[in-house]
């Protein structure tokens, strides 16, 4: 690492290796090498004077490129993509005068964006589904485990662990359906010439109409893609760039959420992310066992919603068939997005896969504020022998404010039975009111739902993406 200028913190310290060479500079050039002989390979089959030979010159060096021929011509020309065109010929004299035949910049650099991120999306999905399967474990494993819910972060009825657990993984799941729909959807696109219009083609080929619509779908199956787009400017559309961020958005959103939660959770000692033996959690305060992992899937997530912000604003002030003021925004929000946002989901892998519970503080929590969570069915079961509804229902109202100010003002334990058992109108000893604080007798279909959900909803997905299963995470600091 330089230490003598700014090194950013996505490489440093947040994204994969593999993420990070997919929007490396080897990449792209290799990609765009790919390109020219995808370009070439067409032409020659379509009519055009270009030789096996010339191919197959191609072909040798596509990927031993020549760094310091094209560094020192863009010194000279101040054109990216002429120097590697001019450095390929270098290597490749005899097609030397076929490279780029035709074809504008943005063949190549559109193109390759198109391709980068494409396989981007691919390791997000890869480490999105991990997740999600490592929240399925986790559910499965503590669905019968009630707990306090909250609404408003107050007490609320109680669900359980596992239960908890879904709402988690069903945003991710939505994430999923969103990743999939823009991945079936990405095109190539093509080679369409300086305004959209294959005016050069229609040169090349004489005219030849028929021909000329062979072209892109013959570079889209030589590249792994299904279509080009159909029409274009001189770009792709930025619209494309707008939906990839949207995704990556999207996941951002629903792991704040996780985070936010699992944060709150370890302030409770209910839950607490994975800490390391010499893990030190504040340098003032040794006790501290800070959740920095979550913090920091929450840092980065906003970092990803508000960088989906730059691709929207971009594809709106796009003009007519091109401008160039999309070309400084689109290096950084692009890849930067997808580093953080891989970043993001190895901290999810690490965290969920490291969850520790604390089943026992679960509990007691539980039960201080069981009592209250119980006053319906008291209510009910005294009405069964014999009570009036609309009379229990104000005294229990009024004993339960009580037992509020007990605990709240006093400072004292949570009283409500016992002032429910001495109260004759409710006809129960404090030993029968006490066998109905059973925490699983609240916590409703909380474990049908999670088995449902797991068979109904997770082992299908799980199943259509195995092959990407397995993957663990590694955290740099």
């Amino acid at each position: 690492m330089s230490t003598d200028r700014y090194n950013s913190p996505l490489s440093e310290r947040y994204a994969s290796k593999e993420m990070q060479y997919i929007f490396s500079p080897d990449m792209k050039f290799r990609t765009w090498r790919k390109l020219w002989i995808a370009l070439a390979e067409t032409e020659k089959e379509l009519g055009l004077p270009i030789t096996q030979e010339q191919i197959d010159e191609l072909k040798a060096h596509a990927d031993d490129i020549n760094y310091d021929v094209a560094k020192a011509r863009e010194k000279e020309v101040r054109h990216d993509v002429m120097s590697h065109v001019y450095a390929y010929g270098v290597q490749c004299p005899k097609a030397k005068g076929i490279i780029h035949l035709g074809a504008t910049s943005c063949y190549v650099g559109d193109n390759t964006d198109i391709i980068v991120m494409t396989e981007a999306l691919k390791l997000v999905k890869k480490k999105l589904v991990n997740v999600i399967s490592e929240l399925a474990d986790f559910a499965e494993k503590y669905k019968d485990l009630p707990t306090l819910a909250f609404t408003h972060f107050q007490p609320a009825q109680p669900t359980t662990v596992g239960k908890r657990a879904t709402l988690w993984m069903q945003e991710f799941c939505l994430d999923l359906e969103d990743l999939d729909h823009v991945l079936s959807g990405m095109k190539l696109l093509g080679s369409k010439g300086t305004t959209g219009t294959q005016a050069s083609f229609l040169e090349l080929f004489n005219g030849d109409q028929e021909t000329i619509d062979k072209i892109d779908p013959m570079i889209a199956q030589k590249m792994g893609f299904e279509k080009c787009y159909p029409v274009s400017g001189q770009t792709y559309s930025r619209k494309v760039d707008t939906r990839v961020a949207n995704v990556l958005a999207g996941i951002a959103a629903s792991a704040h959420k996780m985070s936010n939660d699992i944060r709150l959770l370890q302030h409770l000692k209910e839950v607490e992310e994975p800490f390391e033996k010499s893990q030190i959690g504040s340098s003032a305060m040794a006790y501290k066992r800070n959740p920095m992992r979550s913090e920091r899937i929450a840092s980065l997530s906003r970092y990803v919603m508000i960088d989906a912000l730059n691709p929207a604003i971009t594809s709106a002030t796009q003009w007519f068939e091109r401008t160039l003021d999309d070309s400084a925004n689109k290096r950084l929000s692009i890849p930067e997005g997808f580093l953080a946002t891989d970043g993001i989901l190895d901290l999810c892998l690490n965290v969920v896969d490291g969850l520790v519970v604390y089943p026992k503080v679960i509990e007691k929590r539980l039960r201080s504020e069981l009592p209250f969570m119980a006053t319906e069915n008291i209510m009910m079961d005294a009405v069964k022998a014999g009570g009036d509804r609309q009379e229990l229902h104000e005294k229990i109202r009024t004993l339960s404010m009580e037992a509020g100010k007990n605990v709240k003002v006093e400072g004292k334990e949570n009283n409500l039975l016992e002032l429910i058992a001495a109260d004759s109108a409710f006809n129960m000893t404090l030993e029968d009111l006490q066998k109905t604080m059973d925490p699983a007798k609240y916590v409703g279909r909380s474990r049908e739902q999670v088995d449902a959900f797991l068979k109904n909803e997770i082992a299908p997905i799980l199943e259509e993406n195995k092959e990407l299963l397995g993957v663990k995470a590694e955290i740099n600091v």
